[in-house]
């Protein structure tokens, strides 16, 4: 690597680094614009450092070679708020000249974003501020800042924005240099990032090339992804040649972008005659396919790369049903395909959005697929910085469209990102620095739900169950349902941080939420969605609880065995099922083939979760809908917590509960996870009349094992295998 990113340790006084830096601008806003300065290096470097951030996105080069692997810094945040900054040790440099090249493009900041296709959501234009802080081996320093002495030109990337994609002319580079416009823009909202940097990662190269009944030229990468698309390519100088991204192919089999909305995703390249490689670099597109013009494809001269914050791998899925197997995979990808820089809704269209309603409810799921805390605790830090002054969470984070606005509206099932997230974050990983981070969000948007509500209801518009194949669940049953959790989870924060008078206050308005609910509600739970929530959130009393879960069962019975479930109620179905001892239905749901269900979509070829489970239409018509969004992915929580049974009993796995629940339509299933301590391990095999297990417990933690109904007592660190009589799920 020529330059490491430095995205953890860097401390606020850090920032005292660009005291000398200006923050500098092109009034050429037609093409992305390139800034550069020259310096001299006269004796042996120690070490060097570039401090570095835009208004914007930028791509910086030192000495004609690439500064770091990140794309789309510095990230997208409330800018006025919170502006990252990025940090790089380089060693490129070299005695004599040297040089710094730095690329801008209007990305979030001020590039056509958002449903409205608006442009200057954050502010007008780009602007760069840098720091290169070179220390050489006699102990000497040289501060090399951004300001008036940079010089500003335009190259080769003449238009880029997220939605429409990028254009680039190869025959143009870098020349008429001139005089940078010198800003006064504020540095108080700058701060180091503490989330792992968006990377190019896996690598696909074409499954299929064929022309469609319209004779145009497609490349199906067989999986969809999110990402760019990398050419190999020579032609004459002005030819063109033209990338078009999409997800689908229609019911002819024909190029389908009718699920874009307003996004073009497109990629344009004129080229200059020489053989060259070209992708995006400000820019990433949602797709499977590509079409093509202007260029003959190969299978070796044209990759997809996949594009995606760069998180650790943490867990391990498989199971004896194919199809299950595939499940897992499409959940891994559709995270993958929107985790890029926030948790977004989708990649593809005109949108990708940071929905706290989607993120909320993937949130538990995540951390078994890779490592998710310092993400999370980045986009928290953005609900914090969006919240209202009256404690609503909006609907969307970053909060690009009300940014300026002080009071805000927050609606169920979304705002509780606020509560929801930090509480998953601080069971899995035991870090209780995440509920203090948060506590004071977690408490504006209880007391923003109590504030707007009456008579201990509240009832507000929202999205609901979004999606829900079924019967509508009411929005005050959902309301009343959300505000009670987040009310119960910010109690427990409170006693966890020992805030006694917090604790008593929530404590009783808890008891207020549920009485009315009890009153109000009494016998309106039709729909699965309403049990669910009802059982999942404890709104019942205890000795009501197995009354509702039995009428659940019953619903799901009498809707042919499938679920009828939205983005609110699916996530909870599986657990509220295991929890009152429907373990069998639940497999019964999770096998089913016929929509809707989560191996629906497999059936139609699926390689991401869908938005709808009717994407594709059992009369194989295409939906004017996402087909690569986690939300129903959120299924991947119960594999791991219950077909596999691993969870934490504390938080942080010091201590693990292992209970895993075997199902004889599966032969067998095994997984892992990799906590903070080392890798727990569940595997079962159900042979004959027996169920085998195999089970490892890392050093340092203990764990509590329940097999088949039959607890075992607390065991310590090891490699255990058991073996039981098959009475589970029969």
């Amino acid at each position: 690597m020529i330059a490491l990113l430095l995205y953890f340790g860097h401390t606020s006084a850090q920032v005292k680094t660009f005291t000398g830096a200006n923050w500098i601008s092109s009034p050429d806003s037609a093409a992305c614009p390139v800034f550069k300065k020259r310096f001299l290096i006269t004796k042996s470097v120690r070490t060097a450092i570039l401090f570095i951030t835009a208004h914007g996105l930028y791509e910086a080069a030192v000495n004609q070679k690439k500064v770091g692997e990140a794309y789309f810094t510095p990230g997208w945040t409330d800018y006025a708020k919170r502006l990252q900054y990025q940090s790089y040790y380089l060693k490129q440099l070299k005695r004599g000249d040297n040089n710094i090249l730095v690329t801008l493009s209007a990305g979030w900041y001020s590039g056509v974003f958002g449903e409205d296709m608006k442009q200057d959501n954050y502010g007008k234009g780009t602007a760069l501020l840098a720091q290169l802080i070179i220390t050489y081996q006699d102990g000497t320093q040289q501060v090399i800042s951004s300001g008036a002495d940079w010089l500003r030109s335009t190259g080769n990337i003449r238009y880029s924005d997220f939605y429409n994609g990028e254009v680039q002319d190869e025959r143009v580079r870098p020349e008429n240099w001139k005089k940078v416009t010198v800003e006064n823009f504020n540095k108080t909202s700058l701060l180091p990032t503490i989330s792992e940097p968006v990377t190019g990662q896996e690598t696909f190269r074409p499954k299929r090339i064929f022309k469609d009944s319209k004779n145009e030229t497609i490349i199906d990468f067989g999986q969809n992804l999110a990402g760019l698309v990398k050419l190999r390519i020579k032609g004459k100088p002005g030819d063109t040649v033209t990338i078009a991204h999409a997800e689908m192919l229609d019911e002819k089999g024909n190029f389908y972008t009718g699920n874009l909305r307003d996004a073009k995703a497109t990629d344009v390249y004129v080229l200059n005659g020489k053989p060259e490689t070209v992708h995006p670099h400000f820019t990433y597109h949602g797709f499977r396919y590509a079409k093509v013009t202007g260029f003959i494809p190969s299978y070796n001269n044209c990759v997809a790369i996949a594009v995606h914050t760069n998180l650790k791998h943490t867990g391990t899925f498989s199971c004896s049903n194919p199809m299950l197997n595939q499940l897992q995979h499409n959940i891994e990808w559709s995270l993958n395909s929107n985790f890029v820089d926030i948790p977004t809704d989708c990649p593809q269209r005109s949108e990708r959005f940071g929905w706290t309603g989607d993120a909320q409810v993937f949130c538990a799921t995540a951390p078994f697929n890779r490592y998710t805390l310092n993400f999370y605790k980045k986009y928290l830090a953005d609900i914090k910085a969006d919240q209202g002054t009256n404690g609503a969470a909006p609907v969307v984070i970053p909060d690009f469209e009300q940014q300026k606005d002080t009071i805000k509206q927050g609606v169920a099932g979304w705002g509780d990102a606020a509560t929801i997230i930090p509480w998953n974050l601080y069971q899995v990983y035991g870090d209780k620095t995440i509920l203090k981070e948060q506590y004071n969000s977690m408490k504006g948007w209880v007391d923003y739900i109590t504030a707007e509500s009456k008579n201990n209801l509240w009832t507000t518009n929202g999205y609901g169950d979004w999606y829900a194949p079924g019967p509508k669940t009411a929005l005050p049953f959902i309301d009343q349902c959300f505000w009670a959790y987040s009310t119960q989870l910010l109690l427990n924060t409170a006693k966890i941080l020992g805030k006694d008078n917090d604790a008593k206050t929530y404590e009783k308005l808890l008891g207020r939420i549920k009485t009315a609910f009890q009153k109000t509600y009494k016998n309106k739970d039709t729909t699965q969605t309403a049990c669910i929530l009802e059982l999942q959130f404890d709104m019942l009393a205890e000795n009501k609880r197995q009354y509702a879960a039995d009428k659940l069962a019953v619903l799901i019975k009498i809707n042919n065995n499938h679920l009828a479930t939205g983005f609110l109620g699916t996530p909870y179905l599986l657990p509220v099922l295991t929890r009152f001892g429907y373990t069998k239905l639940c497999y019964t749901l999770l096998l089913q083939q016929t929509c809707p269900s989560w191996l629906y979509p497999i059936t139609k070829g699926a390689t991401t979760i869908w938005e709808r489970w009717d994407g594709i239409k059992p009369d194989g018509t295409i939906q004017q809908t996402s087909f690569n969004h986690y939300a129903y992915g959120a299924v991947g929580q119960w594999l791991y917590e219950d077909m596999l049974g691993i969870r934490p009993a504390l938080p942080g796995y010091k201590t693990i509960n292992i209970q895993p629940h075997p199902d004889s339509r599966l032969k067998w299933a095994k997984g892992s996870y990799a906590c903070a301590y080392g890798k727990i391990v569940s595997e079962w095999k159900i042979i004959g009349s027996k169920v085998s297990y195999h089970i490892i417990i890392p050093k340092n933690t203990m764990a509590n094992i329940e097999l088949a109904g039959q607890k075992l007592k607390r065991v310590n660190a090891g490699d255990y295998h058991f073996i039981t009589t098959n009475n589970v799920c029969l």
